[in-house]
């Protein structure tokens, strides 16, 4: 960044800065070579003055190479470079030592001098939006896109997390392991056994992946995943819907519900007594804590400030998003490939999970290269368009049905409806298979008793 001073000006008052603290510190980091203690906080932008700017600049730039930090080695180094004089001369780099009360409030200093940087930064976003909306010429939209960009690169400084000593790690993990759990899970179930026994429950602050081709249940899939807690547990539940609107996924969780065809739901075909089991058995959905945002093209940051509000009014302990494909970036990113972008959201869908500390569900196609494959069996390879998805997800969970493959029994029982949870990466536990009954008329997902390993069907290779 540019060593000038930014600008602050427009309304009249002086900017919030410490100059004394400033000072404090840079004379600290000299004095007595403490700048580990605040190199992870402060950045040269953050000093107000711009002599400052340069001075811890210099700074860094010897603890870098691992030199000594003291008045000599700066006065030297702004020397060589020509900006000693730009920075008040050896005099002031010299006064500076002489600010120090003591090292020990160093990092105090240090965040008071974050906290006035943030304070100027809000100054200086808030000022740049409210003029550039007055300008006739100004697309609103992007401007407001802008903006929130700039306040989530703003609020990325107050994120740093001190580090733990291993005694509260542990002391930590005891009160856990000492806390009652319920239903056996320590996460969200889904109702669906077969597969709770493998992800013991979606997992707080992990990513899931859920990945299929077309035709494989992922819209049941993850309308189960919603419904279930939502409903069973009241526990609130916030659904993204990219691909379809909010009524086309109340059609699919109404036919559930009611366990009504969703062909008869969509053509309007119901008896007098079909309307009246919607209206019986819809009472519970209807209470549910479940909120569904059908916004297309969801914008990355939008995204995360809108689940950071629905964390605070409805205090959520689920996210899904259907699906990450659909997402786009932010407007700083869009200039590269979109394997690039679709990098960057999946890394924002971790750090929301992170940092509101639930489970985050995004649904992700697969390349075409499955239907390539002898088997038809998908690997991680084939998730579109990102390698890096795979890295980022903490759980990827494949479906898969083998009736779509022209494979409709197994030993001689029927596979017909039957759909395969495969999860192919298991970052805290096993990888294996979880077999479940769906019911595609009624959008309905079940537990399957037999257990099968898709690699042994028997009649066409899938």
């Amino acid at each position: 960044m540019s060593r000038n001073q930014t600008n602050y000006s427009g309304l009249g008052k002086l900017p919030p800065q410490s100059i004394e603290l400033e000072e404090a510190v840079l004379g600290a980091i000299m004095e007595m070579d403490v700048i580990s203690t605040v190199i992870d906080m402060l950045r040269p932008e953050m000093f107000y003055k711009t002599n400052h700017q340069i001075i811890y600049s210099v700074m860094l730039s010897l603890a870098k190479q691992n030199e000594p930090i003291d008045e000599l080695t700066v006065i030297a180094t702004l020397r060589a470079s020509g900006e000693l004089e730009s920075v008040g001369g050896m005099f002031y780099v010299t006064e500076l030592t002489r600010r120090v009360a003591s090292a020990a409030n160093i990092e105090f200093n240090a965040r008071i001098i974050v906290q006035k940087f943030l304070a100027r930064e809000v100054i200086r976003i808030s000022t740049e939006a409210i003029q550039t909306a007055y300008e006739d010429t100004t697309d609103v939209l992007e401007l407001v896109e802008q903006v929130e960009k700039n306040i989530y690169d703003l609020s990325s400084h107050k994120n740093s997390k001190k580090q733990s000593k291993i005694s509260d790690v542990v002391d930590e993990c005891i009160e856990i392991l000492s806390t009652p759990i319920k239903n056996g899970l320590t996460g969200i179930p889904t109702g669906l056994t077969n597969l709770d026994k493998l992800t013991n429950g979606w997992q707080d602050t992990d990513l899931i992946i859920i990945a299929a081709r077309p035709a494989m249940g992922k819209t049941a899939f993850v309308l189960h995943c919603a419904k279930y807690p939502a409903i069973k547990l009241n526990k609130p539940v916030l659904l993204f819907s990219l691909e379809m609107s909010e009524v086309q996924l109340g059609n699919r969780m109404i036919a559930d519900e009611a366990g009504i065809c969703l062909d008869d739901i969509q053509k309007r075909n119901l008896s007098p007594y079909d309307k009246e089991k919607v209206i019986s058995l819809t009472r519970n959905l209807k209470k549910s804590p479940l909120i569904i945002d059908d916004t297309p093209a969801l914008n990355i940051l939008e995204f995360r400030a809108k689940c950071r509000r629905a964390k605070q009014q409805h205090d959520i302990k689920l996210i899904i998003i259907d699906y990450l494909q659909l997402m786009v970036g932010d407007a700083g990113n869009r200039n590269g490939n979109r394997e690039q972008e679709i990098g960057s959201i999946s890394r924002m869908l971790k750090a929301v999970a992170k940092e509101l500390k639930v489970p985050v569900i995004a649904l992700s196609q697969l390349s075409r290269k499955v239907e390539e494959r002898a088997n038809k069996m998908p690997m991680l390879s084939d998730i579109r368009e990102s390698g890096s998805i795979e890295q980022d997800a903490d759980m990827v969970i494949f479906l898969h049905r083998p009736e779509y493959y022209g494979i409709t029994e197994f030993e001689g029982k029927s596979v017909v409806g039957k759909l395969s949870a495969i999860i192919a990466k298991h970052r805290n536990g096993v990888c294996d298979t979880a077999q479940l009954d769906l019911n595609a008329a009624y959008m309905r997902l079940t537990d399957w008793e037999i257990d099968f390993e898709p690699t042994e069907l028997k009649g066409e290779s899938f």
